[in-house]
């Protein structure tokens, strides 16, 4: 029995979370185009006959131009100091930008083994793909590099396998049939700011938060009423959408996605409300009451 914690890191959009769904088997964390859509610190929890490894998902590491990107940066930073294993993942089709320079600047500072992680082969030759290995490979002592689709799950096995022969544990830190550390209100609400975003894109930053403020089992359904909380009016205008539109194509296609989740039928209600004041928006967040905010 092998065991440890394994970081994914990366600049944004390098397929993370994609990655880290395809291991685990269940959608513990939302995916989007969005750069920064992941914004916690996510473990999802692989298990097999003769190991268990915690995978820990962070925010894409970037060289922030707000408090936000501080505070996202931070916490992958965290995440690198806190695992055995580090996955540097890169984008194939991308090619080598200044933003993986910027994290293999990072990783130089850390004492650990870090695994290349080569995202996105589909639709790669052989001779493409050796040639990103050695656009890479001089750049950091990698201990392995794999290349892998994590969307199709090409090679994902055989980075199981890599990651294996660098476990130092052999204890299970949780048991078999825990996939994530998150609470379940918590994957709910991710799941409809996954959905927010992949339907508004470029018009809704990321100042949109999602709460569950309510989630109760009656009979064979679950009912859970989830607040959107938005800074100003006119994001609250595009999330409603005209003739409560948008709203209306958030719920369904989160709905599936939950019930999914729960294995069950759900009443899903979406409240989308207004924090006036955007400087005291941690403050609002952290009291929260959802009938404060009722219309």
């Amino acid at each position: 029995m092998k065991s440890g914690f394994v970081s994914f890191v990366g600049r944004p959009n390098v397929g993370k979370s994609t990655l880290i769904n395809n291991i685990v088997g269940s959608k513990v964390a939302i995916t989007s185009k969005v750069a920064n859509t992941t914004r916690n610190i996510i473990e999802g929890i692989y298990n097999d006959d003769d190991s268990q490894i915690v995978f820990v998902d962070t925010p894409g590491i970037h060289k922030p131009n707000n408090k936000l990107g501080q505070m996202l940066n931070k916490g992958a930073y965290y995440s690198i100091d806190d695992v055995d294993i580090v996955c540097f993942l890169v984008d194939a089709k991308a090619g080598l930008g200044g933003g993986d320079k910027y994290v293999i600047e990072k990783l130089k500072q850390i004492d650990k083994p870090v695994i290349l992680v080569i995202n996105k082969i589909d639709g790669l030759s052989k001779d493409e793909i050796f040639e990103k290995i050695n656009e890479y490979k001089d750049l950091y002592d990698f201990k392995e590099i794999v290349p892998i689709s994590a969307l199709k799950g090409s090679n994902v096995e055989e980075l199981i396998k890599t990651i294996k022969e660098y476990l130092p544990d052999s204890i299970k830190y949780f048991d078999d049939n825990t996939t994530t550390n998150k609470s379940l209100e918590f994957m709910v609400s991710e799941i409809v700011r996954e959905k927010i975003l992949n339907l508004t894109k470029e018009e809704v930053p990321h100042s949109v938060t999602c709460i569950t403020e309510k989630m109760i089992t009656d009979k064979d359904k679950n009912i859970i009423n989830v607040a959107i909380i938005v800074d100003r009016d006119s994001l609250k205008k595009i999330i409603i959408g005209k003739n409560g539109s948008m709203v209306k194509k958030i719920g369904t296609l989160a709905r599936e996605d939950i019930e999914e989740l729960l294995q069950t039928k759900v009443y899903l209600e979406l409240y989308v409300k207004t924090i006036e004041k955007w400087r005291d928006r941690e403050k609002y967040l952290n009291e929260f009451k959802f009938n404060e905010f009722m219309e």
